[in-house]
């Protein structure tokens, strides 16, 4: 279990499960609640309620339970694999795949996947995603690169941290952006409201960089080539509905109507590029856009003629 001690250095005047919810940007607001409710969290050392008004310098103290290690279990998962050696595996994840299991998710992921692949995955890099260095979200298709061994997963790591490696992604958008060139500067954390979400805010949050260019126009959209500089979690996702112009199919981020009668965002992963773990010899990897994105593609493209 984990200690978490701290003063509250003003009258915030919210509630106290509101209040932490900002400070702990991964732990959700009901599972807050239940902390308090179970006395995990003490305000001047008493039990309170989540209705409790933080008030300045109250002694907040949180226990957070350690989470409960899963067992990742090996599946017979087809796995479209670009390229492989000893270090290092560069996949296509298809679109409604998830990366890795979570406790809401424990099969069918890509890592169930890959240790039935290739056992020896298991024991490279977090024991809760092995050989992980990035994620893709469930609904985005693409290029990922997994590391086969520890020396790999740190170096990897490194490379991801250092913001040495290459993500280009293709997005359609709804509308026409007025810059054709552009670099999105907003930093991102949890939503304010919807604990689920990301936002563009500017308290707990971190520093998020996407450079987008358009590609094509059509009537009501845009083709973009985007390129991470940062990796938060929905990053593209938040910056296009930050602009305005959201990604098509995106059921998270997006209220515009959806003529394509798809359930989940036109973003895709084309490219990946990194400098190898063993040899450090610069690699580039790419991906075709999966044929639902292409069938509407080529749709917009005999609209526009």
């Amino acid at each position: 279990m984990d200690l978490i001690e701290f003063y509250v250095d003003k009258n915030y005047n919210e509630r106290l499960d509101y209040f932490l919810s900002k400070k702990l940007i991964d732990v959700s607001r009901t599972y807050i609640s239940k902390l308090i409710k179970d006395g995990l969290i003490t305000v001047n050392g008493e039990k309170t309620k989540p209705r409790y008004l933080a008030r300045e310098g109250d002694l907040i103290t949180i226990k957070l339970p350690k989470p409960k290690e899963l067992e990742i279990i090996p599946e017979n998962i087809p796995l479209d694999i670009i390229f492989e050696d000893r270090d290092i595996l560069v996949v296509n994840k298809p679109k409604g795949m998830v990366t890795h299991p979570a406790p809401s998710n424990t099969t069918n992921t890509l890592v169930n996947g890959l240790i039935y692949y290739n056992n020896s995955i298991s024991s490279v890099g977090d024991i809760t995603r092995p050989g992980i260095v990035h994620r893709l979200d469930k609904d985005t298709s693409g290029v990922l690169v997994i590391a086969k061994n520890q020396k790999s997963y740190e170096v990897l790591v490194e490379q991801f941290k250092r913001r040495k490696v290459k993500r280009m992604y293709i997005a359609l958008v709804y509308g026409q952006l007025q810059l054709k060139e552009a670099t999105v500067n907003a930093p991102i954390g949890r939503h304010p409201i919807d604990r689920k979400k990301m936002a563009v805010v500017y308290e707990n949050s971190k520093d998020a960089i996407t450079i987008y260019k358009v590609l094509r126009e059509f009537r009501d959209y845009s083709l973009l080539e985007l390129h991470l500089q940062t990796g938060r979690t929905h990053q593209i996702r938040v910056h296009m509905a930050y602009l305005n112009h959201p990604i098509v199919g995106d059921m998270i981020y997006s209220k515009r109507k959806n003529e394509f009668n798809i359930t989940s965002q036109l973003l895709h992963a084309k490219a990946i590029g990194f400098y190898h773990p063993r040899n450090g010899k610069y690699m580039e990897f790419e991906s075709q856009l999966p044929d639902e994105f292409l069938n509407i593609i080529e749709l917009l493209e005999k609209r526009n003629r």
